[in-house]
């Protein structure tokens, strides 16, 4: 696919216009998609790695004129109908029908506690760290996911082919390539990469600035 969400680095998309802290909602509905966004995951049909790629799988013409929430409200559409929880008629309008997981609504008096446990991705693997802090890293020339064509993956286009070194190892986490499409959640090892911005931008305002990247060990190489 195309990955047009994948714009890090990209030429032609504006500046990027940092807002105030208070500013985290700038429309009342924002604040319902949110919590229907949320109340709809608590019905375990799904995990975040693929509510993240129902996200990225909407036409680029789409994505490109859609506001964040309105991408979040596309996405939430086409995994409520694809997991058989809202149907197609639902949605536009006619009368609900009981829905097979309305015993796992979240309710009210829940949602702080929810919230508050989070969702933890760190999970004990078998596969064993390859990289130790200070260790040069070349990070795959393929930027795909390469277990699934056109699939989700948290390595970013613009640091494909880059050279880095580990600052940090995290523990063993769900490999979002797996999770996303129904394959497992085949944890292995994760590391905070870092790499000068040279390395990544043929033509970097500052070369000796730093990006710090959480990158999967299958994502690299030794340098």
């Amino acid at each position: 696919m195309s990955r047009p969400h994948d714009m890090g680095g990209r030429y032609g998309d504006g500046p990027v216009v940092p807002e105030p802290e208070s500013d985290i909602f700038h429309e009342e509905w924002h604040k319902r998609a949110l919590a229907v966004t949320l109340a709809a995951g608590a019905h375990g049909a799904w995990n975040i790695d693929v509510s993240r790629h129902a996200r990225e799988r909407l036409a680029p013409t789409d994505y490109a004129r859609f506001s964040y929430y309105e991408k979040w409200m596309a996405g939430l559409a086409d995994l409520l109908v694809a997991k058989a929880l809202v149907s197609v008629e639902e949605l536009a309008g006619s009368d609900p029908v009981p829905s097979p997981k309305a015993g796992t609504t979240l309710k009210v008096e829940n949602v702080s506690a929810v919230l508050a446990k989070g969702g933890p991705a760190d999970r004990p693997s078998d596969i064993a760290p390859t990289f130790n802090p200070g260790d040069a890293v070349k990070t795959r020339r393929l930027a795909a996911n390469i277990l699934v064509d056109g699939g989700h993956t948290r390595l970013p286009a613009y640091a494909a082919g880059a050279t880095g070194r580990i600052l940090r190892y995290h523990g063993t986490h769900i490999l979002p390539d797996s999770s996303a499409h129904g394959l497992g959640e085949a944890p292995e090892p994760l590391y905070a990469v870092v790499f000068p911005a040279s390395e990544l931008w043929a033509h970097p305002e500052n070369p000796a600035d730093e990006v710090v990247l959480d990158l999967w060990q299958s994502y690299l190489a030794p340098a």
